[in-house]
């Protein structure tokens, strides 16, 4: 009787200390998000309901698609990394990343803005749109050399539309960051970007994307590499779920296309 008795009780302690492992929370987790510039706006929205929500800190990082994918190669570490498909497709295949795939997050189009209380260019068309980046003082926009995924489509589309010699003497090419913002100090009259860059600029304002015959739309999608903190996992499925398309309209962007 007496040995079923120190067995019962050995049992029990054995249980309560289950249960209070069980209760204890688990630490909170630092978790950097390396991510391209237009995505950021975005994830500095989303980011800090996850952190209230599960005592979470994240730390974001932000530079051009060619900067983040240069990082990586450097060996730049990050528990999630926010980049278009190629670049993660040329990390991946290189061996510069491993781990799950890719999941997408956004997509957004390349915009037009000028300085609050200038007049608006009419954008309209093809045609007009040439004529409004050939009439600018100044034209600002990311500089293709960094590896922003605008300025090097913009850098082709000028050749495609006859205006590239036009367009250096006028070009205030900003190496990552916002381009609005040369707008603001008067450095230029208009700025070329991602729409939710441009939107992120206060002093700016929209003009509207380039017309649908020249636009070009850039996918972002969100990889946790292998040994990257697990809380990671659980950030990514926020960014990719349904919560964040009001966010991702508000920023000037859209879901992903199916």
């Amino acid at each position: 009787m007496r040995r079923a008795t120190i067995l019962i009780r050995a049992l029990l302690r054995a249980s309560a200390a289950g249960c209070l492992a069980l209760a204890t929370p688990a630490p909170a987790a630092e978790i950097t998000l390396l991510t391209t510039g237009a995505y950021k706006p975005v994830a500095a929205a989303l980011v800090p309901a996850f952190e209230r929500r599960t005592g979470h800190h994240v730390a974001i990082r932000n530079e051009t698609a060619g900067a983040v994918a240069q990082a990586i190669r450097d060996g730049a570490r990050a528990d999630l990394v926010v980049l278009t498909p190629g670049g993660f497709d040329a990390l991946i295949r290189d061996g510069r990343l491993s781990g799950a795939p890719p999941v997408p997050l956004a997509q957004v189009g390349i915009g037009v803005a000028v300085r609050d209380g200038a007049p608006a260019p009419d954008i309209g068309t093809v045609a007009g749109f040439r004529e409004a980046l050939l009439r600018a003082r100044a034209v600002a926009m990311v500089d293709p050399a960094s590896g922003g995924s605008s300025g090097i489509y913009l850098a082709g589309l000028f050749e495609r539309l006859g205006i590239a010699e036009a367009m250096k003497g006028k070009l205030v090419l900003v190496r990552g960051g916002l381009a609005a913002a040369r707008l603001v100090t008067g450095e230029a009259d208009l700025a070329l970007q991602q729409t939710s860059e441009l939107l992120a600029v206060g002093g700016a304002r929209l003009v509207g994307p380039i017309p649908a015959e020249v636009q070009t739309f850039t996918i972002y999608a969100g990889m946790v590499p292998a040994g990257a903190a697990e809380a990671a996992s659980v950030l990514l499925h926020d960014l990719a779920g349904p919560g964040a398309a009001p966010v991702l309209a508000e920023k000037g962007m859209a879901p992903p296309s199916p």
